[in-house]
């Protein structure tokens, strides 16, 4: 671990960095370098006169060059790994950059370009980030652990790179993942770099290509499974909880089966929320509850279609069927409407194949079995739309153009205001553009999508596209579990984050606006998720932190600013 922590000066009561650290190990070191930003008298007493230029820079001159440099690179690639460098040497200036140009640079360091860096991690390698717990080490889960370079740590985010990013098992190039996620945590939800860690479990890679890679970095062997799996999982969370009791801790893109199974194990253990499933949920549920609130209607008359039952599909579903019910509806009512699609068409209860997951969510044969067919080997998607006359409808299966315009055309026919969300990212995986979406339905309809698409012009009007970022969703959650050191994460705080969040929707001050606030209020959009959340856990009893009489001026005291904190040399 690194020595350093942040103290109050005994005069100013204004908060200073104590560190032993001198020299070059200071300049070498992220979360302390200021580079040409240190002061004389830092220069002097930390050993770097001489070190350094004579000039001496703001932290917004220093911002101007390193925008500069971003934009002498060609290429989201080049331009992604020339912000990571950066982050490498100076956090506080990649945060202030990233502050300053969010809307920018939030698709090159997280989606969709965080996917392509993540297929080029073996070749592309250049410094190691967080902590790589491999299956070949399991008994030294704890040492490695104590090898962070964070002292205290409130937020981890780990994955084992099985299910990247509808990109499927990249092994140990996964956690290029939760060094993203965090970097958004810090920038749109004001947690403190310093107290967070991103980890990836190495447990093998069932990608051929990455096994027969020369350069691959991983465990290179096939994918560890079963109870030797499992035993492993669950010797990572003791460690974890033992090591951090009152941490945060984020699952990301585990397989479809895992993800559902350990979410469901530790929830009740310890403070834990899976993005890919509840992330996407909440974000998802906010923007159809936003059109629902802004056309007057009524969530639980929807008739809601699912195109794509896995991870993503199903935890959507899931967080669908929690507003129903917080809405008043019973969960087997609930259910009632919903019709999910999987490979093998839709979701029937006599099928073999569907995991624990999908199985609530399966209609029953008798009711299938009376429906006109467009297709005699599988229910597809066009008899589904053309037999339930879906209100909503919902794309998670990174199939290209697979709503067609005979099938929107077909769902359009039956409902004025069609909710249509293609949410499969990257953006060629979409299952519609917003475009031909608007064309096909003669801009009725409300649009959503997982990847960032430019504004469309459609009869005379520019209409912003506005995308289901969990962005919009994790970072003020995260804030507000952190804030009140939150012993659990609950549906119904979950549903007080969605709420929060569909109420910041631009559609409700007109129909012609976007379901989603634009990411440049992501900060904004933080902090009132977060009070609602802390609000919701106080009710809860699940707060181990005094409740404060100003919950907002609270949450907001909490939010971490990219600022240079003077330095202070730590005594022998």
């Amino acid at each position: 671990m690194l020595d350093f922590k942040i103290v109050l000066n005994e005069k100013t009561k204004e908060p200073v960095i104590e560190t032993s650290l001198f020299g070059k190990p200071l300049l070498t070191t992220p979360q302390l370098n200021k580079s040409t930003a240190f002061t004389l008298q830092e220069r002097i007493d930390f050993n770097l006169l001489g070190k350094l230029p004579l000039a001496i820079e703001t932290l917004d001159e220093q911002v101007k060059r390193v925008y500069q440099q971003f934009h002498n690179h060609h290429g989201n690639l080049q331009k992604h790994i020339y912000l990571y460098n950066l982050h490498d040497k100076n956090q506080v200036l990649f945060y202030k950059l990233l502050e300053e140009h969010l809307e920018e640079l939030m698709p090159v360091i997280y989606t969709p370009i965080v996917g392509n860096a993540v297929k080029e991690f073996n070749t592309e390698f250049r410094q190691p980030r967080g902590l790589y717990i491999d299956y070949l080490h399991r008994d030294k889960i704890e040492t490695i652990l104590d090898n962070r370079s964070n002292p205290d740590i409130d937020l981890i985010v780990i994955t084992d790179g099985e299910g990247i990013l509808g990109i499927g098992d990249q092994g140990v190039g996964g956690i290029d993942i939760p060094i993203a996620k965090l970097m958004v945590y810090t920038a749109c939800g004001g947690i403190s770099p310093f107290n967070t860690l991103p980890i990836i479990l190495d447990v093998g890679t069932n990608n051929e290509a990455l096994l027969d890679n020369p350069l691959y970095l991983g465990l290179r062997k096939k994918r560890i499974t079963g109870s030797e799996y499992d035993d492993f999982i669950e010797s990572c969370i003791a460690a974890i909880k033992k090591k951090f009791p009152n941490v945060f801790l984020h699952w990301e893109d585990f397989g479809r089966d895992n993800a559902h199974r350990y979410i469901n194990k530790y929830k009740d253990q310890i403070c834990t929320f899976n993005d890919d499933m509840q992330g996407t949920g909440v974000v998802t549920v906010a923007a159809i509850n936003a059109a629902i609130l802004a056309t007057k209607g009524d969530l639980t008359s929807q008739r809601i279609v699912v195109f794509g039952a896995g991870t993503a599909g199903t935890g959507i579903s899931e967080q669908i069927l929690d507003a129903l019910v917080a809405s008043g509806l019973s969960k087997e009512e609930a259910y009632e409407r919903f019709w999910l699609i999987d490979k093998a068409g839709v979701l029937v209860d006599d099928m073999t194949h569907m995991n624990d997951a999908q199985r609530p969510f399966a209609r029953s044969r008798a009711e299938v079995a009376k429906w006109e067919v467009t297709n005699e080997e599988y229910l597809d998607l066009l008899t589904v739309v053309n037999n339930v006359k879906p209100t909503i409808m919902i794309g998670c299966s990174a199939v290209s153009g697979a709503f067609n315009e005979e099938i929107i055309k077909a769902m359009a026919s039956h409902v004025a205001q069609p909710i249509i969300l293609p949410l499969s990212n990257p953006t060629d995986n979409a299952e519609a553009t917003p475009s031909d979406l608007l064309e096909w339905t003669q801009g009725r309809a409300l649009i959503a999508t997982g990847s960032p698409f430019e504004p469309v012009s459609y009869a005379g009007k520019t209409c912003v596209i506005p995308q289901c970022n969990n962005a919009l969703v994790f970072p003020g959650l995260g804030l507000g579990l952190i804030a009140v050191k939150a012993t659990r994460l609950t549906d119904t705080i979950l549903w007080a984050a969605c709420d929060a969040l569909s109420r910041c929707s631009p559609v409700l001050d007109s129909l012609d606006a976007p379901l989603l606030p634009a990411m440049t209020e992501a900060k904004t959009v933080a902090k009132q998720i977060a009070v609602a959340v802390a609000k919701q856990v106080f009710a809860e009893g699940l707060a181990t932190v005094e409740q404060p009489t100003d919950l907002e001026e609270f949450i907001e005291a909490k939010m971490w600013e990219p600022q240079y904190l003077p330095l202070k040399r730590k005594k022998a």
